[in-house]
């Protein structure tokens, strides 16, 4: 990926520019020293003076109207009123015409920098005079936020838009809104910081300043990268839309950089000093702001797309060469509109123009499916096996399939598709999940089918904000897995498509920093504490979790470096891209794959002479969970034995002798710590005593006791039972209920076995009861 830049010959401005600003993805305006606020039309290349400022109005920044208000922008849709800083301590809004609306006196001295909020309903204004204020739409004062002793030469909204960033001096400081919270302040830059900015996508903040460098940081001031020192003064950055890059301006310099810190692509192009820099709503040009009185413009290609043998790159703003590197052959790939986003994964690329989605197959590259897109800037795309996701601001969320037939149209109040990204929203074959934008502790849940919310509509809720989700591409619908990080960087597992009463989080690991499912098989890869993780099978969790570290590869590779992320896991190779942007390669066993195959077809002998081959005992402990998972005793039994779990081999012994399948299955859900779906079973199967023996090896006593009172069978049993217990520990009675039950019933050992025998018998004698066969 790289920036091509485009300069007219000669600046349209006389004197050094100020600042820029897109009203849609064709126009940007600009402002100077030289009071000219101008109108460029990327598409035609027409430069006209909107209006021509007082002579004593030296612009210092602007700033358009956010235009995403609602969800609800179209690529036809401009902005009609900016903001404009100037150097006489006014701000003046402006209209898309030129005429000034209203000009309010901010602060004394030169107020240096102004912002909309993301939701349009304040502004921010920070000046010489060092104070930071907020104001209404309209331009009413609402408060003096921090008054601090040297100018601010930056402020940017929070993503949530309830608290500020600015800088002071050498510091960066975060400001809620309300009074009461405590701002945030650390030490980011050894000089001066001139220019910030957070993303409302991603949260991460980037700031430069004249200390020559440009820092990443999290939402909590904790620094995630510093970029090497430039020859100049770092003067200004920002974020693109999507949150993906960022771009960082110098003297004679701009430089695009990928949200972990790396660069991408370093332009020296002969500007001076990049002063501001904006990007286009759909991400996919700059304009900068730059001291020779020029207008920089650039446009994002050479974007790499990589999935198996085929490499996709975009090649220019309307053209896209696909490459084949096992057959060596080539495809160029003309549009008539500027491409605006690319997908490539499950044998198809799917590209969005600013009108239009092409869909092809990777085995036809010459017949596309188009169809016509709504009013909206397609902000993501994400690719599942049988259909696609887009993410636009007029449709929303929107489910297709390959051939372009709409799916479902997912739609709930709760989600803003226009902050939506691949770490907030996962997508599978049946489920689609989104965390929810105000409250990131909930995930909202999906049918892919009809659209709808999954089950009794109730969106599933973690204990803490969730950073990053991911869903599971293989297996039935009743088992999709959802993985998740939270704020800890505590990564969990669940089945979302239970319903929330039966529904387990399970914690797999710590200090995850990245994670990913395989394509073909259920196993996950995570960059835990430094070391690449990959659970060969997660699903162990709710059969046996016992053995579940006994599943898990580790690797503590010294190439992977400090804080990697996971690109892809497909097949038995997973990438991961370091800190400095390298992509390294690393591999695991082909076996376990095989025996997820195996597995799924139920070849449980081909698995059995799988595992005496590779002689791995990871391999032996999956053949164990997903053959007890699958009610395969023998193989279980016999996996079991491979790991030395000779207690669970003898249970497992005790459960092939139970002649009732019910019985069996009640077992085995039993093995799975599943105590209330075991008990569920046998009262099914109308197996009183065995749900009340269940019960009693629990000690469960209130619960056996409770079962028998209502069935009118055993109360004696439980009687006696617990009597035993309480002398073999020297304890007397004390529950009223037991206590009652002890006079009223009289307790013979004899009738009791006898009772019990009776009960086996007419178990046995059932017509469904027969020995366990495989």
């Amino acid at each position: 990926m790289r920036l091509r830049v485009t300069l007219q010959k000669q600046p349209s401005h006389s004197e050094l520019v100020s600042c820029v600003g897109w009203s849609n993805s064709d126009d940007v305006y600009s402002c100077g020293d030289d009071h000219q606020l101008l109108k460029w039309n990327v598409t035609s290349g027409e430069v006209q003076q909107v209006t021509k400022l007082a002579a004593d109005v030296f612009a210092t920044d602007l700033h358009w109207f956010p235009i995403n208000l609602g969800g609800k922008i179209s690529r036809q849709t401009a902005a009609e009123l900016l903001v404009l800083a100037a150097s006489d301590g006014k701000f003046h809004l402006v209209s898309r015409l030129g005429r000034v609306e209203k000009s309010i006196d901010a602060h004394h001295g030169a107020v240096l920098m102004s912002r909309w909020s993301h939701d349009g309903t304040a502004l921010v204004t920070v000046g010489e005079d060092g104070q930071v204020k907020i104001w209404s739409r309209s331009g009413m004062l609402r408060s003096t936020l921090a008054q601090t002793s040297s100018p601010v030469y930056a402020v940017s909204w929070s993503p949530d838009s309830d608290q500020v960033l600015y800088s002071s001096s050498k510091q960066l400081v975060i400001k809620p809104l309300q009074p009461s919270q405590k701002p945030t302040t650390w030490k980011a830059h050894d000089n001066l910081i001139l220019g910030i900015d957070w993303s409302a996508m991603n949260h991460l903040i980037v700031s430069g300043g004249e200390d020559r460098r440009y820092k990443v940081w999290d939402a909590y001031g904790r620094l995630l990268f510093t970029g090497q020192t430039h020859d100049y003064p770092i003067m200004s950055v920002s974020w693109s839309p999507d949150g993906g890059v960022f771009a960082v301006g110098s003297f004679n310099t701009l430089r695009l950089c990928d949200k972990a810190g790396w660069s991408y692509s370093l332009e020296k192009p002969s500007i001076g000093s990049v002063l501001r820099i904006a990007w286009t709503p759909d991400g996919t040009q700059i304009a900068g702001a730059c001291g020779s009185g020029h207008v920089l413009l650039a446009h994002i290609i050479e974007r790499r797309l990589e999935w198996k043998n085929f490499e996709v790159t975009v090649q220019a703003e309307q053209q896209i060469l696909v490459r084949d590197i096992i057959s060596k052959t080539t495809e160029n790939l003309d549009f008539p509109q500027r491409i605006v986003k690319a997908c490539l994964g499950w044998s198809h690329l799917v590209v969005t123009t600013s009108s239009q989605c092409y869909t092809y197959s990777c085995s036809n590259w010459n017949s596309p499916v188009t169809f016509d897109l709504k009013e909206g800037a397609v902000s993501l795309i994400m690719l599942a096996e049988k259909h696609f996701l887009l993410v636009d601001s007029i449709a929303g969320l929107q489910i297709f399939t390959y051939e372009g037939r709409v799916v479902c149209n997912p739609k709930l109040a709760a989600i803003q598709a226009a902050v939506l990204n691949e770490q907030t929203v996962s997508l599978s074959n049946d489920t689609l999940v989104v965390r929810d934008k105000k409250d990131e502790k909930v995930v909202h849940v999906f049918d892919t089918t009809s659209g709808k919310p999954f089950g009794d509509s109730k969106p599933f809720s973690h204990s803490m904000d969730i950073v990053e989700l991911a869903l599971d591409q293989c297996g039935p619908s009743a088992h999709r897995q959802l993985s998740f990080i939270d704020k800890n960087k505590d990564v969990y597992l669940t089945r979302i498509r239970q319903h929330t009463a039966s529904r387990r989080v399970i914690r797999l690991g710590s200090m995850v920093t990245s994670m990913a499912w395989n394509d073909s098989t259920n196993m996950l890869a995570a960059i835990c504490d430094g070391k690449f993780n990959v659970w060969f099978f997660p699903g162990v969790v709710y059969i046996d979790r016992d053995i579940l570290t006994q599943t898990i590869c580790e690797k503590q590779d010294s190439d992977f470096g400090r804080s990697p992320q996971i690109i892809h896991f497909l097949g038995n190779h997973c990438t991961v891209r370091r800190i400095d942007g390298a992509l390294v390669t690393t591999s695991v066993s082909p076996y376990p794959a095989v025996l997820h195959q195996y597995a799924t077809a139920s070849r449980w002998q081909d698995a059995v002479r799988l595992c005496r081959f590779a002689k791995d005992e990871a391999l032996w402990a999956c053949l164990a969970a997903m053959a007890a998972g699958a009610k395969e005793l023998n193989t279980a039994e016999l996996a079991y034995a491979a790991i030395h779990e000779a207690s669970k081999v003898q249970f497992i012994s005790q459960i092939k002798e139970i002649p009732t399948p019910e019985g069996r299955s009640a077992a085995l859900a039993l093995f799975c710590h599943q105590t209330t779906e075991a008990e569920t079973i046998l009262l099914q199967a109308d197996l009183v005593y065995r749900a009340i023996e269940l019960n009693i090896n629990l000690f469960n006593w209130e619960r056996a006791l409770k079962l028998a009172i209502k069935h009118k069978t055993h109360v004696d049993t439980v009687v006696a039972f617990r009597r035993k217990h309480l002398q073999d520990f020297g304890k007397q009675e004390t529950d009223k209920l037991f206590l009652k039950c002890i006079e009223e019933t009289d307790i013979d050992w004899t009738t009791i076995q006898t009772k019990i025998s009776a009960e086996l018998d007419k178990e046995r004698e059932r017509p469904e009861a027969k020995p366990y066969s495989s």
